[in-house]
């Protein structure tokens, strides 16, 4: 690889939800990690030439799994119940059981509305005031990231 297309891999690599990236074809080896904070580390294996064409054999790439992106854009209007922390997203106390609550329902303040799992601990997530359930964006048993949109809701 040439610099150039390393530096636009590495562009690609930092707009996307990806933290670690490994590159491997028969002449070079890349590994790209994103930092806490975000930054970019590019390690290049010591050995490796950079080439300064494009390389024949197709690349392959591997990734630590990655929290699905929210649909932040919500097409419902209203207020938003947003994650207190990072973990699993959980719309029922358990698989056999119906989900706390369903769009259209009304709920009071207080009452639970899902569990984010964080930890092995099962966190109950509560209405904060009385509103009706507009929209739930994340899927049962999807990671949620912290301040993440939980539901679109309309107080009353």
């Amino acid at each position: 690889m040439d610099f150039k297309e390393i530096k636009e891999l590495i562009k690609i690599f930092d707009a996307s939800n990806l933290n670690r990236l490994s590159i491997v074809n028969e002449n070079s080896k890349i590994k790209l990690e994103k930092g806490l904070i975000g930054a970019t580390k590019v390690a290049l294996e010591p050995s490796t030439p950079i080439l300064t064409q494009a390389p024949q054999a197709p690349m392959q790439v591997a990734s630590t799994p990655q929290v699905a992106q929210q649909n932040t854009a919500s097409v419902v209007s209203g207020e938003s119940v947003n994650s207190p922390m990072v973990g699993t997203f959980y719309r029922c106390p358990s698989p056999d059981a119906p989900a706390y609550v369903n769009v259209g329902d009304k709920v009071k303040k207080g009452q639970t509305l899902a569990i984010i799992e964080a930890m092995k601990i099962m966190n109950e997530i509560e209405a904060e005031f009385d509103c009706v359930i507009k929209e739930i964006i994340p899927s049962d048993g999807q990671p949620v990231e912290y301040n993440s949109p939980l539901f679109v809701v309309e107080k009353i």
